[in-house]
């Protein structure tokens, strides 16, 4: 179950079915039917992550074209940087040099 996610919490999801045990853990769990070409119910969709999902994949295939499973968590951590850093690219390399 997730380890950084607060028990109350709302999680959106789509219909795989692993997800449906989220609400024995003390999460309300909200979910859209892809299989049924919905893409968003209410106020809940995947589209944020599946977004990610794509630059990442994106970044890896063209940056990196290889990444090995003992350094990828290597990878995440410049990409999640990155990504976060993308609407202020001017700050990212001062911020960079900061974090030493």
């Amino acid at each position: 179950m997730p380890r950084n996610v607060k028990p109350g919490s709302t999680i959106s999801t789509d219909e795989w079915n692993p997800y449906k045990a989220l609400p024995k853990h003390g999460y309300l769990h909200c979910r859209v039917n892809h299989a049924r070409e919905e893409w968003v119910n209410g106020p809940h969709h995947t589209n944020s992550l599946e977004g990610v999902w794509s630059i990442l994949k994106r970044n890896i295939a063209g940056t990196h074209v290889h990444v090995s499973r003992k350094h990828l968590w290597k990878y995440l951590g410049e990409f999640e940087f990155r990504y976060n850093m993308r609407k202020t690219p001017g700050l990212m390399f001062d911020r960079l040099l900061a974090s030493f």
